[in-house]
């Protein structure tokens, strides 16, 4: 069992690195909705371009979190900030091929509201559960460990918020978290934070031009 477990992780790192080779070796921008059905990828372009706010992660770095998704058979995973639903959309959609859930949270209300219509198109209410509220609240509620873990919210908020989910992430899970590239400074603690952890080894991956910090649970 224990081999068979590491084989899982093996190929997951082979596939992040073969990936990530991939992309960095693209001259031009990824398809915006490569493999998806054209009703979804119409209704994702859709939620990018009223995104004045550029609050939704890039159409690469959604690709690859769906693809993480499949890729470690994640089963249980967990949002913090879900802006408009783009990027709880494109882990919705991993999660249908695993079998899994994910519970998203954002604070803003009127977001969460648009978020939770845009899950309903998608059709993936069924695997996205959209809550409102200050996620430092809501987390607590939420019941169990994440096999993932994605965070896109306040960026001096995220070594807060990495200190009280890693506990909760599966031995041999993940926690990443977004802009950790284009907005850096913003959250230089955070970043010391899992480079240190005596639990963790992390890397970074830019998929799109903001960066993911990918932080793995050690077993």
């Amino acid at each position: 069992m224990l081999q068979r477990k590491y084989a899982l992780t093996g190929l997951a790192v082979t596939f992040l690195a073969v990936y990530a080779g991939i992309l960095s070796a693209q001259p031009g921008p990824a398809a915006p909705a490569a493999g998806v059905e054209p009703a979804i990828a119409k209704l994702l372009a859709g939620i990018q371009a009223a995104d004045k706010g550029q609050l939704a992660v890039s159409a690469e770095d959604g690709n690859f979190l769906r693809l993480m998704v499949g890729a470690t058979n994640a089963k249980s995973v967990l949002e913090i900030g879900s802006a408009s639903g783009y990027s709880a959309i494109w882990i919705g959609l991993g999660l249908r091929q695993t079998g899994g859930k994910l519970v998203t949270i954002e604070y803003d209300p009127v977001r969460a509201k648009e978020a939770a219509a845009n899950v309903q198109r998608a059709g993936l209410s069924d695997i996205v559960r959209v809550v409102p509220g200050d996620a430092f609240k809501e987390i607590p509620k939420v019941t169990g460990n994440f096999d993932m873990v994605f965070l896109d919210a306040w960026k001096p908020d995220y070594k807060k918020f990495f200190d009280m989910v890693f506990p909760r992430v599966t031995p041999g899970g993940l926690f990443m978290a977004h802009n950790v590239v284009n907005k850096r400074n913003d959250m230089l603690d955070f970043l010391k934070a899992i480079e240190v952890h005596p639990m963790a080894f992390t890397t970074t991956v830019t998929a799109g031009h903001e960066g993911i910090s990918m932080t793995y649970k050690k077993r």
